[in-house]
């Protein structure tokens, strides 16, 4: 059995000083990366401009904080696979291109169902962090993986930090040019303007692999492939709730919430999640109809059961930095009486965290072992909500601050710790474990955006709490990474590569 051993055709270390080989890679795949947050989240800081320059309800603002998250749940699922089939360079230049456009009507937008729209759509700029996994998983040698993963998605998650040191300062010297209350327009746009310029650059400067390398895919497409009858029922399992998750958006949406959809349109909504499970399913099994009937060779297998641990842990630590990243400014605005610019760089402090936290945890699960590494910072990140849940008016701000930056080091640390396994389960499906389970994440920021709008600040950070608890307890179930994983090459033969 032949060996193929991913950093053999590429044997410089990894080097953030250095722009050369598979280190240019990791520059252009976080900066892509950054400025799909950066648009992303571009909102975040202007959202009580945006309500006042909009007449908004409190509870619509809300509801654009779920409307932002909403529809990389789907997007990631396809995009995962879109990536694994046709490979990240093209994908990703597709999602800095087009993402630009509901930016722009975001910004110019004179009411809220446009606004609500532009906001729904711009979720699909999100599912940008799924393809850099799968770039960087065959970019770097099993042993640099975790902590180059790491590096892709901490300094890529910084952009929702720099959107909210920057862009209030671009909103005031924008309305300082062109007069009136509205610079949070020009400043979002503008953010647009250079992520699609940075389109092209990213489209000239990257390939999929290393020379030499091959680009593996999954043996099928069409659906995600599982090697028993005991996984497929599990994934279906774990499908499900993000088809939940779509439906609790919608009924925030529905005149029991924001009434920005009407019964009818709700319960349309309603039956087309069903009938798109059902699809799903019926699917899925057809793709994997073989697995009932006939033992799937030992080189063809993996655990599902791998995959589903991770979904529950992203549930917990981006799904709560997505709904934090949100909400952030706006808690410390209000709990502190503090000015716009202010409230953004203080809440800032949670993304810039990213920095080094993020790459620490791929790091670590490097150096000491993937499960260890997350049962400690899963417990971390449990006691962090948990002291953010008894801060009030009555804190110093600076103490607020030193708890913010400590939940969110163990929060994003353990991101990095999850997207250092997920590579490890089975390489040519990459794409769509990190889809299914980067959506799980946005599933994650829907049900706690939703717990957002229905209770008190102090309650929204003990539920995560709480949920963070539960993946410290499925954690005992993770099988650690060993050994070798074994793909088909193209040829019909199989390759050996080396993940410890």
């Amino acid at each position: 059995m032949p060996s193929s051993k991913p950093d053999v055709p590429n044997k410089n270390k990894l080097n953030i000083f250095s722009f050369s080989g598979k280190n240019k890679i990791l520059h252009l795949g976080w900066m892509a990366f950054f400025f799909t947050f950066f648009v992303w989240f571009n909102h975040a800081p202007f959202l009580s401009a945006i309500g006042e320059s909009l007449n908004l309800t409190k509870d619509q603002v809300k509801t654009l904080l779920i409307l932002n998250v909403a529809l990389t749940i789907p997007a990631r699922v396809i995009i995962g696979m879109l990536t694994d089939r046709f490979g990240p360079r093209l994908v990703y230049t597709a999602i800095l291109a087009i993402g630009a456009i509901p930016c722009f009507t975001f910004a110019f937008a004179q009411d809220y169902n446009t606004l609500a729209l532009s906001r729904f759509l711009l979720g699909f700029v999100g599912a940008g962090f799924v393809v850099g996994i799968r770039l960087m998983s065959d970019w770097f040698p099993a042993n640099e993986l975790g902590t180059a993963e790491g590096i892709y998605g901490g300094w890529g998650n910084f952009g929702s930090a720099a959107a909210a040191l920057l862009l209030p300062t671009v909103a005031i010297a924008a309305a300082a040019v062109f007069g009136g209350e509205e610079g949070w327009r020009y400043a979002t746009a503008t953010s647009g303007v250079v992520m699609m310029l940075y389109s092209v650059i990213f489209y000239k400067m990257v390939r999929d692999t290393p020379k030499g390398a091959t680009y593996f895919k999954p043996k099928k497409s069409g659906a995600m492939m599982v090697t028993s009858s005991g996984d497929f029922w599990l994934m279906m399992v774990f499908k499900l709730p993000m088809y939940l998750a779509l439906a609790l958006l919608a009924w925030k949406l529905s005149p029991a919430g924001v009434s920005l959809l009407n019964q009818a349109s709700v319960n349309i909504v309603y039956i087309a999640l069903v009938v798109l499970y059902v699809y799903e399913f019926i699917s899925s099994y057809r793709f994997n109809k073989e697995v009932f009937t006939t033992p799937v060779p030992k080189a063809h297998r993996y655990d599902f059961k791998q995959v589903g641990i991770l979904n529950i842990l992203y549930f917990a630590t981006f799904g709560s930095e997505l709904a934090v990243v949100s909400m952030l400014p706006l808690f410390y605005q209000e709990t502190f009486n503090l000015s716009i610019v202010m409230a953004g760089v203080l809440a800032s402090s949670y993304a810039f965290m990213n920095l080094m936290s993020r790459p620490g945890g791929g790091w670590l699960s490097d150096k000491f072992g993937r499960k260890i590494t997350l049962l400690i910072l899963t417990a971390g990140l449990a006691v962090g909500y948990l002291l953010m849940g008894i801060v009030d008016s009555s804190w110093p701000i600076a103490l607020a601050l030193l708890i913010t930056m400590f939940c969110s080091f163990f929060v994003q640390a353990g991101e990095g710790a999850v997207f250092a396994v997920i590579p490890l389960i089975k390489r040519s499906m990459t794409g769509q474990f990190a889809g299914m389970t980067g959506a799980y994440g946005n599933v994650g920021s829907v049900v706690y955006l939703t717990v957002l709008s229905l209770v008190s600040y102090q309650v929204f950070f003990f539920v995560i709490a709480a949920t963070a608890v539960v993946g410290f307890f499925a954690l005992f179930l993770l099988k650690e990474p060993e050994g070798v994983i074994i793909e088909e090459m193209p040829d019909g033969s199989f390759a050996q590569i080396q993940v410890s």
